[in-house]
């Protein structure tokens, strides 16, 4: 049976974030587990402009491409504001049929572990035809990371993580079958 490909969505572009830091944990997770192919997908290396504000076709089609080659995503979530950022909304209204009909997992981080943030996007990916899991790692800015800069996740989060995993892919696995 061919592999899945899940892609770990960095949701935010802003100077200093540390959403790589997060990406490149849950792949290095992932990636022991081999039961996927898992990539990190950064929303900054698309230099989408505001939706509507610029011609954008070339890093639309881009961003569009690189969506249409996943069968689900693991979003890594910021909370700014109690919700999510603007670059990650951005992104996500740049596309529409690419995402439809696929899963994703979130996790997130924040001073109450994100989950304000991961409750806008549920509601943004269920608009856009995803079908989100239920398990979701939430990681505190206060506990989490090492002076607020560097990502140090306790081993509790690993359960959750791979848990969100499990459902990511049955979910991803099942939804294939609808686009096929």
């Amino acid at each position: 049976m061919e592999k899945l490909n899940i892609g770990i969505i960095l949701g935010s572009t802003r100077e200093g974030r540390l959403s790589p830091q997060v990406g490149e944990w849950v792949q290095r997770i992932a990636n022991e587990r081999g039961d996927a192919n898992y990539q990190i997908v950064d929303i900054a290396d698309y230099k989408l402009p505001l939706l509507g504000e610029a011609d954008a076709t070339a890093q639309a089609t881009a961003w569009n491409t690189k969506l249409a080659e996943l069968d689900g995503f693991v979003f890594i979530v910021q909370e700014y504001n109690h919700s999510i950022s603007a670059s990650l909304k951005n992104a996500l209204d740049y596309a529409r049929e690419a995402w439809n009909n696929k899963a994703a997992g979130i996790v997130s981080y924040g001073s109450v572990g994100g989950a304000r943030a991961a409750e806008h996007l549920r509601g943004i990916l269920g608009e856009l035809s995803v079908a989100d899991v239920r398990v979701h790692p939430a990681l505190s800015l206060f506990t989490d990371f090492e002076n607020g800069a560097t990502f140090k996740p306790a081993d509790l989060h690993l359960v959750n993580l791979n848990g969100m995993l499990d459902q990511v892919l049955a979910w991803s696995g099942a939804l294939k079958t609808l686009r096929a």
